[in-house]
C-alpha cells in the first residue's frame, strides 16, 4: 500500500497577520529606544551647545564655559543631567535637564524657554518654572558658580 504524501502546511492569513504585527512592534521598539538613548554629544536646538565626553562633569568640577552658553539659550550636558542657561547677559542658572512630567531629557533652550520634546512641556530658563504643561513641577535648580569663564557644578 502506498503512503499518502501531504503537502507542507502553509501559513493561514491570521498567522501571517500576527507575524507582521510582531515585526512592526519589534521595529518600533528599536526606533523608540534609539530616540531615547543618551549620548555624550546630545545638545540640540538654537542656542544649545554640543557636549563631548571631555566636557562632562561631576560636582565640584567645570561643567562648561560661559562662551558656550548664549544669552537666551543654554548648554545641555546629558551625562550630568544639567541644563545651564543665561537668561540675561552675565546671569547663569542651572537646572536638572530631566523633565518633571515623565522623565524625558530636555533637548533645547531657545528664547529663554527650555523645551522637552516628549510631550511639549516648556520651562522658564530664568527659574525652571513650568510655562506650558503637561508638567506641573519646576525643574530642580542646581548650584553652580562662575569662576572666570568656567561654570562649576557644585554639590
Amino acid at each position: 500500500m502506498a503512503e499518502e504524501t501531504k503537502p507542507a502546511p502553509t501559513a493561514d492569513r491570521r498567522t501571517m497577520l500576527r507575524a507582521t504585527a510582531l515585526g512592526v512592534a519589534v521595529a518600533g521598539v528599536g526606533v523608540t529606544a534609539a530616540a531615547c538613548a543618551s549620548s555624550n554629544s546630545m545638545a540640540q536646538g538654537a542656542g544649545a551647545q554640543n557636549v563631548t565626553a571631555a566636557d562632562t562633569a561631576s560636582a565640584g568640577s567645570t561643567l562648561t564655559t560661559t562662551a558656550k552658553v548664549p544669552v537666551g539659550g543654554g548648554f545641555i550636558d546629558t551625562d550630568a543631567s544639567v541644563v545651564v542657561t543665561q537668561p540675561e547677559s552675565g546671569t547663569y542658572k542651572a537646572f536638572s535637564s530631566i523633565c518633571t512630567h515623565q522623565g524625558c531629557p530636555v533637548t533645547s533652550v531657545t528664547n529663554n524657554v527650555i523645551q522637552c520634546p516628549c510631550h511639549g512641556s516648556q520651562y522658564s530658563a530664568k527659574d525652571g518654572s513650568v510655562i506650558t504643561g503637561p508638567a506641573t513641577q519646576a525643574l530642580a535648580a542646581k548650584n553652580i558658580t562662575v569662576s572666570g569663564s568656567d561654570i562649576i557644578l557644585e554639590s
